[in-house]
């Protein structure tokens, strides 16, 4: 038989279709803070892939997966292998690919070859660079992912059986049935969007072809249409088909949650509420409301602006041995660009549930100088967005804001706030849903990182403030105490932990080992517990001069730390752990102090010592180091009664110093009461 004479092939990007599921049930059962950083890393690498940072050139598109076969698709197209190889391995390095398994990925390289005698001509030389058929195949080589809003992504290859055998046809038989395959894509022009790369030596098929389009329909239309012409019924094998809609990153978040993608396909509502009758949305606040809630949001709409997309209709010039093939090139016969938009692409989406929700708003609102009576009232509701920014260079933003909010009867306050060197954005109103439309235009100021929200208080029908936590559900002694003492620090600004069940779970137990050989056992410890998601921290703390050694262990659930505590007892020279003896004991009064501080902060407490030394049932109150970080501290008390511990949390002097701590302090503090 006769050597058989292969189409001359140019190659551009190579391409990475890498498929994902999502393990739903670690995802549900993780910390918040977990997911939050998860979140927080996928969109950080998405937005940052989709810029192009990591490369001179290329594309990168992220997916949602309909149907079993996986959650999400993200597309990389590359210049090199390198490059490719790179945002590969890089994405497994975040914490959102924790919680992803692959289920299929595909290697390829855009490719154009040529049947016929224009596209030889190329190939040959013969063709001027910038001649509408060289410009054109440079296009299919290195494209522009599109903004149409659906894919389809599968591989394929050619028939090699005894009968059916298209390695064995002449090159002439191969033309033909090109030419027709590329009279049927040409009829989908401006419907369908195509990307054929091969993978001879790459992968296990032939060819990887992307299509998009912003209907399905024109997708299932075009393949089936093609089914019935001889180059595919006698010649073409297939390979799984993965069917997905695309989202911009900063809609992960919606993504893990659930909610509908892309957002902006979804009505905006015009009013702070949904419910006809209430206010319109702010005038002047911008034409347009916020995203999802999420670090670093790039606000870009999926795709971002292409100019053209990744290549015009199926069946045209440059294209290989596939379902998709080569029409009869001519120069001046190249097909137009589609020139849609995706639907996805416009708007911004409706912000309803979209920042995190937290329970414990009434108190990062007094650590900032905002309390019940004076800037809001029980029931209202707050957003608390931390930004990147100076506080200086948003407060005009910020004000201008306020001034459009400020229309509408529900909006309370809304200003900038710094506290330990950060910056706040903090807004108040007296309804969640009149807040969830302001968070969409809160989300537009410069730096915005995080974005929380939650009710302040819960008004009842006289008007006080009734507590949800559950003191007021269980109505055991313990929660009551511990709450009654919440409740006073936070009229002094102090956070002081979620009621009854704080935000993390703190033990301490003290011990009278030396401290180098406590140090290695914790440590040892320590990296044993860094293997489960609910452990927070596990530090020893030590005070040379009174001879004590504590070691604090915090958890974000309640079995976790019960658990870790049956460890801690086994400590070498473990005496007691923290509330074993009688009276009263406060722990967990953690504080990370600014390095130029700390002089001024022992200086302080030796004061407040002094005083504490002459209160009616005060025991004993320790400074206790870090180990590891001298500018971490953490304060043991202990007194006969919770009575007498609270007379001094009410005390001038302890206001004071809490006024005058807001400024010494690298981070907030934590305080975390076991009664």
């Amino acid at each position: 038989m006769d050597q058989r004479k292969p189409p001359a092939t140019e190659e551009g990007w190579y391409a990475l279709h890498d498929c994902r599921s999502i393990d739903w049930d670690a995802w549900r059962e993780a910390p918040q803070r977990v997911r939050d950083r998860a979140l927080s890393e996928g969109i950080d690498f998405l937005d940052a892939y989709e810029a192009v940072e990591d490369a001179d050139e290329g594309q990168t598109a992220v997916y949602t997966v309909m149907g079993h076969k996986a959650d999400i698709m993200i597309l990389h197209l590359r210049p090199t292998m390198g490059d490719l190889d790179a945002a590969e391995r890089h994405f497994e390095q975040t914490e959102f690919a924790a919680f992803t398994e692959r289920e299929f990925s595909y290697v390829s390289v855009t490719e154009a070859s040529g049947y016929t005698e224009k596209s030889r001509e190329y190939f040959e030389g013969e063709v001027d660079d910038d001649s509408g058929l060289a410009q054109y195949i440079q296009a299919r080589l290195h494209p522009d992912v599109p903004d149409e809003e659906f894919v389809c992504f599968y591989p394929m290859s050619k028939r090699r059986q005894p009968d059916q055998n298209w390695y064995d046809t002449s090159f002439e038989e191969r033309a033909a049935h090109i030419k027709r395959h590329g009279d049927i894509g040409r009829t989908y022009g401006g419907d369908v969007n195509q990307m054929i790369a091969g993978s001879i030596g790459f992968d296990d098929w032939e060819w990887g072809i992307t299509l998009w389009s912003d209907d399905m329909r024109h997708i299932k239309e075009l393949l089936t249409e093609m089914r019935f012409d001889p180059s595919t019924s006698q010649f073409a094998d297939f390979g799984p088909f993965y069917v997905g809609r695309k989202f911009d990153p900063s809609e992960l978040p919606a993504v893990l949650a659930g909610q509908r993608v892309p957002t902006d396909d979804e009505p905006v509502p015009d009013t702070p509420s949904e419910d006809a009758g209430h206010e319109h949305a702010p005038a002047g606040a911008g034409a347009s409301h916020g995203h999802a809630d999420e670090p670093n949001s790039s606000g870009a709409h999926a795709g971002g602006d292409t100019g053209s997309h990744g290549g015009a209709h199926p069946g045209s010039a440059g294209e290989g041995d596939h379902p998709h093939s080569e029409e009869s090139a001519d120069e001046d016969d190249h097909p137009n660009e589609s020139g849609s938009s995706s639907g996805a692409s416009g708007g911004r989406p409706d912000v309803s549930a979209d920042f995190e929700e937290i329970d414990d708003a009434t108190q990062r609102l007094g650590r900032l100088g905002l309390y019940e009576g004076d800037a809001y009232d029980a029931g209202d509701y707050a957003l608390l967005f931390h930004s990147s920014a100076d506080a200086e260079d948003i407060v005009d933003d910020v004000s201008e804001l306020s001034e459009s909010f400020d229309h509408y009867d529900r909006h309370v306050q809304t200003a900038v706030r710094a506290d330990s060197g950060q910056t706040y954005v903090v807004s108040i109103w007296t309804a969640k849903d009149a807040a969830e439309t302001a968070a969409g235009f809160l989300t537009d100021i410069d730096g915005i990182e995080r974005t929380m929200g939650g009710p302040l208080g819960e008004a009842t029908d006289d008007g006080d403030v009734e507590d949800g936590g559950d003191a007021a559900a269980g109505g055991s002694e313990a929660a009551e105490s511990s709450q009654s003492i919440r409740e006073t620090l936070e009229a002094e600004g102090v956070y002081a932990g979620q009621p009854h069940g704080e935000d993390v779970y703190a033990l301490v137990v003290y011990s009278e080992a030396d401290a180098g050989t406590l140090d290695d056992e914790v440590a040892d410890l320590r990296s044993a517990f860094d293997r489960y998601d609910t452990h927070v921290k596990t530090t020893v703390y030590g005070d040379p001069d009174a001879g004590v050694t504590a070691v604090a262990s915090l958890w974000d659930t309640e079995d976790a730390a019960e658990t870790a505590g049956d460890y801690l007892t086994d400590l070498p020279g473990v005496v007691r752990r923290h509330g074993e003896s009688d009276g009263f004991g406060t722990m967990g009064m953690f504080y990370t102090v600014k390095p130029e501080y700390r002089t001024d902060f022992v200086e302080k407490f030796d004061t407040v010592g002094d005083l504490l030394v002459e209160m009616d049932g005060h025991r004993e109150t320790s400074l206790l180091f870090n180990h590891d970080d001298e500018n971490d501290m953490f304060i043991a008390s202990q007194w006969d009664s919770q009575e007498d511990a609270m007379a001094f949390f009410r005390s001038d002097e302890f206001s004071e110093t809490v006024s005058w701590g807001r400024d010494v302090l690298a981070d907030r503090p934590r305080h975390v009461f076991l009664a």
